[in-house]
């Protein structure tokens, strides 16, 4: 005799009836509350079918056993439910979209709370700094003499090639001793000199003597190495202040004193020096006068304004961020002597003429 077990077809079927009923009463819930006597028939055969117990039958033909299980119960409650639906109000309210360009991009508020702004006002954020400057000032010259140093820059300052500020004075006077003249950016220079400004009101509170305005204790070579310092602070920072400065004036000794610093920290110093585009076109004429110290020391006052004064002009000449308009100083031990709208004189692009590209073309 086979001893196999057939389950009914009726009873497979069976198997799945709760899942059917509380699905097709889940649908239903969302029908009008006129069609739950419609539900109530239609449950009603089932109902009464769950209270079937279960039934074995042996088929002898096929010496087969047929088991028909017992209908899943279902308990009062859920019948409850799904024969009484809640009223039917319609589909939910969808959420209003924030089209605000403020709200792209992040999170909605009625789901995430709402966004806090307080955090990008905070200190907590990533440092920045400046990557490039962007008003800039051109070149700034120089030169020794036999008793101090003149020096010079134009009254220029660009937005980017655009000649934008045609006053700027970038020539600074420090106690009547030094000057400090900057090229690069013009937003750096104006922080350097509120620095010169609180140091020279420091040195006047410290120095309480009859002479400390003629005889200050901060020369040109303790203002130069206190500069150099504090670029080379601010470049260690990752935060370069963004110049090339000259200092010019006197020394401890009294003798003529002049030296550089760049927006590293680098410092040196020489008979004539020059930032910018003047280091390519205004150094090789300074340096066919003033050599070496020897040379200098033999260069009168006169004779060294008129060589910064033919460099300006040909930096106005060459360079297309230079201007017409400059200022020029002379340092000696009787102080400093400033002049802020001096003006080219006596110019000529003649040369011009001999310059290929120049004026009209022909083939």
């Amino acid at each position: 005799m086979d001893g196999s077990v057939v389950v009914d077809e009726t009873a497979r079927a069976g198997l799945g009836w709760a899942s059917q009923l509380l699905v097709g009463g889940v649908r239903r819930m969302r029908q009008p509350a006129s069609q739950a006597e419609q539900l109530q028939r239609q449950l009603a055969p089932s109902l009464s079918a769950a209270s079937r117990p279960i039934t074995t039958t042996i088929d002898a033909a096929s010496n087969q056993t047929h088991v028909r299980p017992p209908l899943p119960s279902v308990s009062a409650s859920a019948i409850a439910i799904l024969i009484n639906p809640l009223p039917f109000t319609g589909p939910p309210a969808a959420a209003a979209m924030d089209h605000r360009p403020q709200a792209w991009g992040r999170p909605r508020d009625d789901v995430y709370g709402s966004y806090d702004a307080s955090f990008m006002q905070s200190n907590n954020g990533p440092k920045q700094a400046t990557q490039q400057p962007i008003v800039t000032g051109t070149s700034v010259i120089a030169i020794k003499f036999s008793d101090g140093v003149v020096i010079a820059a134009d009254n220029l300052a660009s937005y980017g090639s655009l000649a934008r500020f045609t006053d700027v004075k970038r020539l600074r006077p420090f106690a009547n001793s030094s000057v400090v003249g900057f090229s690069g950016d013009v937003s750096d220079m104006q922080y350097l000199d509120r620095h010169l400004t609180d140091l020279a009101l420091n040195e006047a509170y410290a120095d309480t003597s009859p002479d400390a305005a003629s005889h200050p204790r901060l020369n040109a070579a303790n203002l130069h190495r206190y500069l150099a310092k504090l670029l080379y602070r601010r470049r260690s920072k990752f935060d370069p202040l963004w110049n090339h400065v000259l200092v010019a004036g006197l020394d401890d000794a009294g003798a003529p004193f002049l030296a550089a610093a760049d927006l590293l920290g680098s410092t040196y110093s020489s008979p004539s020096l020059a930032t910018g585009f003047g280091s390519m076109l205004a150094q090789p004429i300074m340096r066919r006068y003033v050599p070496d110290e020897e040379s200098a020391k033999k260069l009168s006052r006169e004779q060294a304004v008129d060589i910064i004064k033919e460099c300006m002009k040909v930096l106005f000449y060459r360079d297309a961020r230079s201007l017409d308009k400059y200022s020029i100083a002379v340092v000696t031990k009787d102080g400093v002597e400033l002049k802020t709208d001096e003006q080219l004189e006596k110019q000529s692009w003649a040369f011009a003429e001999r310059i290929k590209g120049y004026g009209t073309q022909t083939v």
